[in-house]
């Protein structure tokens, strides 16, 4: 007689319970989103009373808190916590000045509260990934006890590139790629941008957009010596971006004597443009190098039509939130239809970021998305690997 066949029970590990306390029921409702994408379970609060009273029955590993509440604010709602003995993780979040959420992030630190780093609004998915990269999920081995200083890892070079490619839809063959900031520890230990990342508006991202364009333009003859039609894309912060020197410092790497593409300068939607005329100017004045305007992350943040009005943008990012499981999750698809045909009201390409499955790039393509990168075809890589990528063909 046979064995009977082994039965696999589901996994039963609780998920981690986050607490979203906002006012503002926009916010609220984007803030419990990102936190579901993280794998953690939301619980949305507008009263204090109500978290007070939720408190008793539950214990959460997180809370998002805002520092108005109405009636009430941060400070006292940290009081309580402390005095409650919350041992969890708190973020808090505000559209208020950094001194002031510095101010209020010691505050809870006095109190014993285990503070993450605070979000200025608006913020994007990948800052909150950023603050959450010290938490530690159910079950996983604890993470790196200290955040690695960016400062250090400028001064002993340990920052390197990698590339990202970016495929066209419609001829299935590479036609661009992402270069993305890593940290390489004299151990061998690669980290991620969220290991060593400031906060947003930290003064070290002027010095860490000069190595990005620095080494990009330095990788590319050896990119061009593959295929001299690939155009890399660099993340640049808005405040950066605004600087009276900005295009000045880029024109000095641009490559000499030999066929150059074009570039493309990623900024994120919900980044501020504090100067939207300089902004506008220094966007105009990149084009005279080929040089183009790109909008990351589009559908994270709370603007629209306002913020393609702003610049002159040639390429539209949907975000990966919105891109992963839209062949099954209708509003999803939904999303990704209306963000495709806004950008080509405009004239402006489309890229799908975090393009992870077949059943999503059919879609994609359905919709008449112009450009993909993701996992599905390829995860980041040193350049070499990258070349090796190139040289091999089409897809």
């Amino acid at each position: 007689m046979s064995p009977a066949p082994e039965i696999l029970l589901p996994s039963t590990r609780p998920a981690q319970i986050a607490f979203v306390v906002d006012d503002e029921p926009q916010v609220r409702t984007f803030v419990a989103r990102c936190v579901k994408q993280l794998g953690f379970e939301p619980r949305e609060y507008s009263r204090v009373a109500d978290v007070e009273m939720a408190l008793t029955r539950v214990k959460p590993d997180l809370i998002l808190l805002d520092l108005s509440l109405g009636s009430t604010d941060a400070v006292e709602v940290m009081r309580s916590l402390a005095a409650a003995r919350f041992s969890g993780s708190l973020i808090l979040m505000s559209g208020h000045d950094a001194r002031t959420l510095d101010e209020v992030q010691k505050i809870g630190r006095r109190q014993g509260l285990s503070m993450l780093d605070h979000l200025r609004k608006p913020f994007r998915l990948d800052d909150l990934k950023a603050r959450l990269s010290g938490l530690r999920p159910p079950g996983e081995p604890p993470a790196r006890a200290e955040r690695v200083d960016l400062q250090t890892g400028l001064q002993n070079r340990w920052l390197e590139l990698w590339y990202q490619p970016k495929v066209d839809l419609r001829r299935r063959r590479i036609c661009g790629a992402e270069a993305l900031v890593r940290m390489r520890l004299p151990s061998g230990e690669l980290l991620p941008p969220g290991a060593f990342l400031p906060p947003a508006g930290d003064p070290l991202f002027r010095p860490l957009t000069d190595f990005v364009v620095r080494r990009a333009l330095a990788d590319w003859p050896t990119i061009a010596a593959a295929r001299g039609d690939i155009r890399l894309s660099v993340n640049v912060p808005a405040s950066i971006l605004q600087t009276p020197d900005f295009v000045a410092n880029f024109r000095r790497h641009l490559p000499s004597g030999i066929a150059f593409p074009g570039l493309i300068v990623e900024i994120t939607e919900t980044e501020t443009l504090h100067d939207p005329d300089l902004a506008r100017e220094t966007a105009v004045q990149l084009r005279l190098y080929d040089l183009h305007v790109s909008v990351d992350d589009f559908g994270t943040g709370y603007s629209t039509l306002s913020r393609l009005d702003e610049l002159p943008f040639a390429e539209l990012k949907l975000d990966r939130g919105y891109v992963n499981g839209c062949a099954s999750d209708s509003g999803k698809r939904e999303t990704c239809r209306s963000v495709v045909e806004l950008a080509h009201r405009f004239g402006i390409s489309t890229v799908a970021e975090g393009v992870e499955t077949a059943e999503d790039l059919a879609v994609l393509d359905e919709l008449g998305c112009d450009i993909a990168q993701g996992y599905y075809f390829a995860k980041p890589s040193e350049i070499d690997a990258f070349v090796d990528r190139l040289v091999a063909g089409p897809l």
